[in-house]
């Protein structure tokens, strides 16, 4: 597997607008700990970003030998809010940051049935320009679980969309985490990430899941167990061939910094990865 960071590494769980640390500083402490890619959102760049910026972008990233794996193109896709469609109604400025930034993985999302047909006409258009459209397990989404996301792939029946596995949006919208469940995905998967959560009714962070209501969820260390098990995802996924992107997807905990963050993300998922 190829070990990625997402940049929410410097993003707060509440704050999907703004990072701690700029892009020059993060790129470099990204690939000292050994990863080879950083999974891009708005909080650096964005559709909404100016030339200029995207170009400062991809000049520090290939000074620091970084792929981009995967773009998530604005806030409203990070957030899930009731703009998170606007890509698949108007796919080509995702697409446009994509190739600015070398990156053939283009985040989308869906909320409803007619979706679908939204999501087949950007992903013929992202086809034409070599691009594969990508849609993670996520709440709020047509895709909460492993059957839902079986169901969507051969719904949409294009080549170039796939799934990014999210396990603890996928744990908190089902009863139970279950590593076998990943192995059914596995042809479809372009990206799996990883955060680690615990289900607290109590937390202030929530939201909603179409199949559970509300749901409270407090984030806990990469190595934490008891309700994810990394190791346990990752040898499943290996058993089944997957050899794609492991994307580290996990904000900052209450006290932590940015380098204590990814120095913990290299130290669980470096080793399971190598």
């Amino acid at each position: 597997m190829q070990l990625s960071l997402s940049v929410r590494v410097a993003e707060s769980p509440k704050r999907k607008d703004v990072a701690d640390i700029p892009i020059e500083t993060l790129a470099p402490l990204a690939k000292a700990a050994g990863f080879r890619a950083l999974s891009m959102r708005a909080s650096v760049v964005s559709v909404s970003s100016p030339p200029e910026r995207i170009t400062t972008v991809r000049r520090v990233l290939e000074r620091e030998g970084l792929a981009v794996s995967m773009v998530t193109g604005d806030i409203p896709l990070a957030a899930n809010n009731a703009q998170a469609t606007d890509a698949i109604r108007n796919i080509a400025p995702y697409l446009n940051l994509a190739e600015a930034l070398d990156c053939r993985l283009v985040r989308i999302m869906t909320q409803q049935e007619s979706d679908i047909a939204l999501v087949q006409r950007a992903a013929d258009i992202a086809a034409e320009r070599g691009l594969t459209l990508a849609h993670m397990t996520h709440w709020g989404t047509l895709i909460e679980t492993v059957d839902d996301a079986l169901r969507v792939v051969q719904a949409v029946n294009r080549p170039n969309f796939g799934i990014v596995y999210e396990a603890a949006n996928t744990m908190a919208c089902t009863a139970d985490f279950d590593p076998e469940a990943v192995r059914r995905l596995v042809p479809h998967l372009v990206n799996v990430m990883f955060q680690n959560v615990h289900k607290d009714p109590a937390s202030p962070i929530g939201f909603k899941s179409n199949r559970l209501g509300q749901v409270g969820l407090r984030y806990v260390p990469l190595h934490d167990r008891t309700e994810l098990d990394a190791a346990a995802m990752v040898e499943a996924l290996r058993a089944e061939g997957y050899a794609g992107w492991m994307t580290v997807h996990q904000p900052l905990r209450d006290g932590q910094t940015v380098p204590d963050a990814i120095a913990e993300a290299a130290a669980v998922f470096g080793p399971l990865t190598s």
